[in-house]
């Protein structure tokens, strides 16, 4: 593994464990050259993952860029890091194990949709906002008073 301080193509593994409920092990490793340390995380990936975008283009999946999606989301929000990375992580073993190296763009804003909801209402408005390009006031009040209903424990308000 390179050295992301100097560029040394060596460095020495220091500490492993598992990580991410065991589906990554986390490596703290130090490079002899300069002593600096890091950490990496190895995770199995079972396919090639694209993303279809709306206009059609076809870019790789980006795990880095969900996992930043539901951090801007929930930004100063009450929720543990852990619970964001278990919802991240079950979210690609869900896409790769969908027998799909295609996913649209819609499938996946669905899928984060789901596991902000179980997270946090707060940001599943946030990001529901920005998913569902709210144009005006009255979109969030029908989402926040769909979740009210939800939380209410009421079926009627129909699926959010």
């Amino acid at each position: 593994m390179r050295c992301p301080y100097c560029g040394s193509e060596d460095s020495q593994v220091k500490d492993s464990r598992p990580a991410e409920d065991g589906a990554a092990i986390r490596r703290r490793r130090v490079c002899p050259d300069c002593g600096g340390r890091f950490t990496t995380f190895e995770r199995v990936q079972l396919r090639d993952l694209q993303v279809l975008k709306k206009t059609g283009r076809k870019v790789p999946f980006d795990r880095e860029k969900l996992a930043k999606s539901f951090q801007i989301a929930l930004r100063k929000r009450p929720v543990d890091p852990e619970r964001i990375d278990r919802a991240v992580s079950g979210i690609v073993r869900r896409l790769e194990s969908s027998g799909e190296t295609e996913i649209a763009t819609d499938g996946i804003g669905l899928l984060v949709l789901e596991a902000l909801k179980a997270l946090d209402d707060v940001g599943f408005v946030r990001y529901a906002s920005v998913y569902r390009d709210f144009t005006g006031p009255e979109d969030f009040e029908r989402t926040i008073s769909e979740l009210t209903a939800r939380i209410a424990g009421d079926t009627t308000a129909g699926d959010i």
